[in-house]
């Protein structure tokens, strides 16, 4: 499990495919400290770490991964944002995070707001938000702003905006989409009894 806060940026140092399969190599301060074996969550994917090196460790993404994600848009020389798991009795400074992907989402708009920013995401599909409620976009926990049918914004603090990628993120910039995990066992158990 995650939170959402993002602890540290990683830089893609290589991407090597093999079969169906892709190996992720990041350079990270995070690196030394983490073991193989280990849950990271990569741009809000949860990767398992399985080779380590002074500086940098390798993950692997499977074909099921790689359909649900933004990875294939990723490049060598690009920013990832990084999050260790939720150690147990730590605060909950964001919200419930999977680091299960829903679904991605396309940039549409951005509005600069004298001091911060406004996000717009455009999205298909049945997944909802909510004014207000939690939503995960590249893996930061963020509150949403304005609600509408397959469409949302969120606001961002110049803090997240230069410890995240949030400043490479551009009109047309595709995002991973994790949606609230209370809001989605509350959409199915709704769906349930209309059946």
């Amino acid at each position: 499990m995650f939170t959402g806060i993002i602890e540290a940026l990683g830089k893609v140092q290589a991407i090597e495919p093999e079969g169906t399969n892709i190996h992720f190599t990041i350079s990270s301060a995070l690196a030394s400290e983490l073991k193989i074996d280990q849950s990271v969550a990569h741009d809000g994917i949860c990767l398992t770490v399985v080779s380590v090196s002074d500086n940098s460790y390798t993950v692997t993404a499977i074909q099921e991964t790689l359909n649900r994600t933004r990875l294939n848009d990723i490049k060598v020389g690009d920013n990832i944002n990084l999050e260790r798991c939720t150690k147990v009795g730590a605060r909950l400074d964001g919200h419930i995070v999977q680091g299960h992907v829903d679904q991605i989402a396309a940039c549409s708009k951005i509005e600069e707001l004298n001091g911060s920013w406004k996000f717009f995401f455009e999205y298909e599909g049945e997944n909802v938000t909510v004014e207000k409620g939690s939503i995960t976009i590249n893996g930061t926990s963020l509150t949403v702003v304005d609600s509408h049918r397959n469409m949302f914004s969120v606001a961002i603090i110049p803090y997240t905006f230069d410890n995240t990628t949030f400043k490479s993120i551009k009109v047309g910039s595709r995002v991973n989409l994790e949606f609230d995990i209370v809001g989605k066992y509350v959409a199915r158990l709704l769906e349930s009894r209309t059946i």
